[in-house]
């Protein structure tokens, strides 16, 4: 499985997600998620990272965050092992707990995160019995469908109003927001003045939504996109970092952050000798770990790896890759090494 990409500036704005392993349940009760927020508030106090808005759901999270410095990486990194290390210590349970590596999303700033808060608040109300499930809404969206009784609309506000597990009731006016939330950003496209014709101006734009008046069109731009944006923003985002190739799952975007010969660089010192002394020598794990670091840190390609390397095959390089992923996961001194070089390349 190809890694999530890191698109990452300066003051970047960012939707992050994550979910559990076979979609299973990260949050199994209160407690869970009350440490879970705690630690957000930890992770934006320890980075430097600001929390505009999130939703816990049971099998997967939801955050808006932007990061004055180039460090989400870091930041979010921090808040999942963190937070794995005490689910399963708590629970009795062993294995990765997230189904991979946090997926950001790029999101320029202004309407665009406002429109997103948006997106992210809904989301409890989002499912099959309340008739705003994907089809549900597209289909009360295209008129086919009845649009919701007062019964309906109103059951749907209170699952709203009730999920403790988001920053909806802080932005709504219902509940007391963190020291570490950062919401006057996203209460200024209101349009209002004053923080509280601000909030009870964000309320009813999002609770009309609930009881009805919905609309497809924003809320499919916001999935499973490269960027959230404006079509100029998205193809700086892309002019910025670079296309890879059709190796790559949906042609994504990477912005490269060290080169191959950096990671050659690293090894070497490491191993404390030449590439060339080790490249083509039976056994040895020095050219399989540049092949796994640079596959993980630079975006090459297969063919590119093998070319840097002085003409290897493409097919080679990925049996190459395989065999270092499974000595990883087998030899816990192999993983030091690894863990040391991926320290000094600061990925």
């Amino acid at each position: 499985m190809t890694r999530p990409l890191r698109i990452q500036h300066e003051g970047g704005w960012y939707h992050v997600i994550n979910r559990g392993i076979a979609r299973e349940a990260i949050f199994r009760d209160v407690r869970d998620r009350v440490h879970f927020v705690e630690l957000l508030g930890g992770m934006s106090a320890r980075y430097g990272l600001e929390v505009h808005a999130y939703v816990l759901m049971d099998n997967h999270y939801h955050v808006i965050v932007r990061a004055p410095d180039v460090n989400l990486s870091r930041g979010m990194q921090w808040l999942n092992v963190s937070y794995s290390i005490w689910h399963n210590r708590r629970h009795d349970r062993v294995g990765p707990l997230f189904q991979g590596r946090f997926k950001s999303v790029p999101v320029e700033g202004g309407r665009w995160v406002y429109t997103l808060s948006q997106y992210v608040h809904l989301n409890p109300v989002r499912v099959k019995w309340l008739g705003l499930d994907k089809r549900g809404r597209r289909r009360e969206g295209l008129g086919l469908s009845k649009a919701a009784s007062t019964a309906e609309a109103a059951e749907r506000l209170a699952v709203l109003r009730a999920h403790r597990w988001s920053t909806y009731g802080c932005y709504a006016g219902y509940g007391q927001a963190p020291e570490w939330l950062r919401m006057d950003v996203i209460l200024a496209r209101t349009g209002a003045s004053g923080a509280g014709d601000q909030k009870a101006a964000y309320r009813k734009a999002l609770e009309d939504y609930v009881r009805g008046g919905y609309e497809e069109s924003w809320s499919e731009r916001l999935r499973n996109r490269l960027a959230v944006g404006a079509d100029v923003f998205i193809q700086r985002v892309k002019q910025s970092v670079g296309v890879m190739g059709r190796e790559w799952p949906q042609k994504r975007i990477l912005r490269r952050r060290v080169g191959f010969d950096e990671v050659v660089k690293a090894v070497e010192k490491v191993k404390g000798e030449p590439w060339q002394a080790f490249v083509d020598r039976q056994g040895d794990w020095g050219r399989d770990m540049v092949f796994h670091l640079c596959r993980q840190a630079t975006g090459m390609t297969l063919r590119e790896l093998g070319e840097a390397a002085g003409g290897l095959d493409y097919a080679a390089v990925s049996v190459a890759i395989r065999r270092m992923g499974q000595r990883l996961r087998e030899d816990s001194a192999l993983q030091d090494v690894k863990n040391r070089v991926a320290k000094m390349l600061n990925v």
